[in-house]
């Protein structure tokens, strides 16, 4: 099977591109090279963009019998590649992304025929109108899309935090090292689903080439389902430490980070459990095997063994800070 990746070191398709090359599969990418330690040498490398008109002009002499782009965010660059590989692939898989259902969700656990609605945040609103592109295009011009829809996903350098800094997971890691409170929305008992890498992998694989994925959408996550306080309990054990939370009411939180309003009003800050239904129909056999508490292990291991990752964001910090203090004045209050 000849595949084309679109993206290829990122947190999902790194290890779809590994898994992919297990079994046998010829995997090209598209990819700038930002992380050439994470592409194996027997992936065939147009190292740029997809909107590269040397890469396009390249990848128009070629028929692939898959592709996947994993960086679609936008409606135009949807219509971008129903243009280039409408007629040059067998199936075509986008990854969208489980947050585009109206919030707050009305009856559990959430299904792909869900409703789907207008939302607080520009990047769910974004994947939505992506959707609509591939949908118009399945049904006016045979289009062989499937839109795949994960959740929170994670991977050992990558954290699943609900509120972080710019230099990633590293910046919540050094509050708990140093013994300082880590800030947690709301009352912290939502409950969330978190999905290892690895795991997603195994369904985005399975799904490859499969006649029976086309045209629809499919949720790809654990079914495994823990509160926000669970994963950061589990992440300060691995560190051996006391966790310290202050929780504060969601919209105080966003007057300290604006920049997160729409994340939390439109995803994190509502419970998230999904039906895996249809892709454990589409792909026997599929399970997600890697749990919350190993998958958390591995990867605060990972962020403590690697000094590259381990960047302080002093401006986080500070504001941290500065939230923490105005919630125990007002309890002194």
């Amino acid at each position: 099977m000849k595949v084309l990746i679109i993206g290829g070191t990122g947190i999902m398709s790194t290890e779809v591109t590994r898994l992919a090359l297990e079994k046998g599969m010829e995997v090209w990418q598209v990819n700038r090279g930002n992380h050439p330690e994470r592409i194996p040498d027997a992936v065939r490398l147009l190292k740029g963009s997809i909107d590269d008109e040397s890469i396009q002009k390249e990848l128009s002499g070629q028929r692939f019998d898959v592709v996947m782009d994993f960086v679609v965010f936008k409606p135009e660059q949807a219509e971008r590649d129903v243009r280039l590989f409408l007629g040059k692939c067998g199936h075509y898989l986008v990854v969208t992304s489980a947050c585009i259902y109206e919030k707050p969700i009305r009856s559990f656990p959430i299904t792909e025929s869900a409703r789907v609605s207008s939302s607080p945040w520009d990047y769910a609103v974004d994947k939505i109108r992506c959707e609509e592109v591939y949908q118009k295009a399945y049904r006016e011009l045979n289009f062989p899309v499937t839109l795949v829809r994960p959740s929170h996903t994670y991977c050992k350098w990558a954290l699943p935090l609900a509120l972080s800094g710019r230099t990633g997971g590293w910046s919540v890691l050094s509050r708990m090292l140093k013994g300082k409170p880590v800030l947690m929305h709301g009352d912290g008992l939502t409950l969330w689903t978190i999905t290892h890498a690895r795991d997603v992998a195994k369904g985005m694989v399975g799904l490859f080439g499969n006649s029976h994925a086309i045209g629809e959408a499919v949720h790809i996550t654990t079914d495994e389902t823990l509160s926000w306080d669970d994963i950061y309990a589990s992440i300060a054990r691995v560190l051996g430490v006391e966790l310290k939370l202050v929780h504060v009411s969601t919209e105080m939180l966003c007057r300290y980070f604006p920049e997160e309003w729409g994340h939390f009003m439109g995803d994190t800050a509502h419970t998230a459990i999904y039906d895996n239904t249809k892709i454990k129909r589409l792909v026997p056999g599929f399970a997600a095997t890697t749990s919350a508490d190993e998958g958390l292990r591995e990867a605060v291991e990972y962020i403590l063994a690697n000094p590259a990752l381990q960047k302080e964001d002093p401006e986080f910090d500070a504001l941290c800070d500065r939230v923490v203090a105005s919630v125990e004045a007002f309890g002194e209050e």
